[in-house]
């Protein structure tokens, strides 16, 4: 998403203007999912699920954003024999930048209840609630006045007095998610073909941005919608992963995103009935785009439980003049405990 720089945000906000802002983000939306919705929450093959992503954005404009994220979740009361389990997760983001290391941090529990509606289907609806963090050194701004006819001299004294503050509010949302899945294939391999349509809303209760006294700003709430295809070619190794995700914030003058994009993986080992194996390894190779902004290539090893995803985004925008087209470098690892052979174990829920 594009950003505005946060100590302006704070002015204009202060002061009254309108302005534009968004939440942190990743370009690997598929290594995000419980921060894209929280019905991902619990809503995958596996019991456990923890995925740490990463994310450099601008660096050659100096003190760039650098935005870091962790996320837990795994389903309760799985069972093959019943319909419906709760999924429960953690999530912890922070994006930081600027002189100032104005930081937001978001830390967040999530919850949700996924429901088996067919042999085919799934649906999910999750809530996640938590607090908002924002701080600041804004001792170590500078100023104008600090300039000694070369350049600004943070020893001379800016005389300037800050108003601004740090501070924590609460934050809700919620959304729901519906799957559809259908497995062919012989007792040497499996193939897939699926989809998972997602509708999201951040910021529900519109928390207040308390940067200074009398500031009444409301952080807008935020809607997110998803769709993530996979579509494994019979007779082949390859599969086709297309998957987009459309973020819109605001409701005057709105912050959006929509990102598009596919991957082709090619399948190492695919999933069979014969040896019970859950999920295929494989390499994934792809492109995205960010519309008006970056062109995004992406790899991803997957290894099974284990997985790395690289992504860099080449910026394309008018920002590219100041950026020398320099975007944002980003790497995601996840480890999933996934389900065992299918006959040794009957408490695996299948989707």
């Amino acid at each position: 998403m594009k950003k505005i720089h946060l100590l302006t945000f704070i002015l204009l906000a202060v002061f009254g203007f309108q302005v534009k802002s968004q939440d942190l983000h990743f370009s690997q939306i598929n290594e995000t999912p419980v921060m894209i919705n929280p019905a991902n929450t619990g809503f995958f093959p596996g019991y456990f699920r923890a995925i740490a992503n990463y994310r450099n954005q601008w660096a050659s404009m100096g003190s760039p954003y650098k935005t870091m994220g962790l996320s837990i979740d795994g389903g309760i009361f799985k069972n093959r024999k019943k319909s419906a389990f709760l999924g429960l997760g953690l999530t912890v983001f922070n994006d930081k930048a600027g002189a100032a290391n104005i930081a937001n941090t978001n830390i967040c529990f999530n919850v949700s209840g996924i429901l088996k509606v067919s042999k085919k289907s799934v649906i999910s609806a999750g809530f996640y609630g938590g607090e908002i963090i924002n701080k600041a050194n804004y001792n170590a701004l500078t100023y104008g006045n600090q300039f000694n006819g070369n350049e600004i001299d943070p020893a001379i004294a800016s005389n300037e007095s800050v108003a601004f503050r740090s501070f924590t509010t609460n934050d809700v949302g919620a959304g729901l998610a519906y799957e559809f899945s259908s497995v062919k294939g012989s007792q040497d391999r499996l193939d897939v073909i699926s989809f998972r349509l997602g509708l999201a809303g951040y910021h529900l209760n519109r928390p207040v941005q308390d940067f200074g006294t009398g500031n009444g700003y409301r952080l807008p709430t935020k809607y997110v919608a998803s769709a993530v295809v996979r579509v494994d070619i019979p007779g082949s190794k390859l599969s086709v992963l297309p998957s987009l995700i459309y973020m819109r914030q605001g409701f005057y003058a709105p912050a959006y995103q929509l990102n598009v994009g596919t991957f082709i993986k090619y399948r190492f080992k695919t999933g069979t009935k014969t040896t019970g194996q859950k999920t295929e390894n494989g390499f994934a190779f792809g492109a995205y785009y960010r519309v008006q902004d970056a062109i995004i290539p992406q790899v991803l090893l997957d290894m099974g439980s284990y997985a790395i995803g690289l992504s860099y985004d080449i910026n394309i925008s008018g920002y590219k003049q100041a950026s020398k087209t320099v975007g944002g470098f980003e790497i995601s690892l996840r480890y999933t405990k996934l389900g065992d052979a299918l006959f040794n174990k009957k408490s695996e829920y299948r989707n």
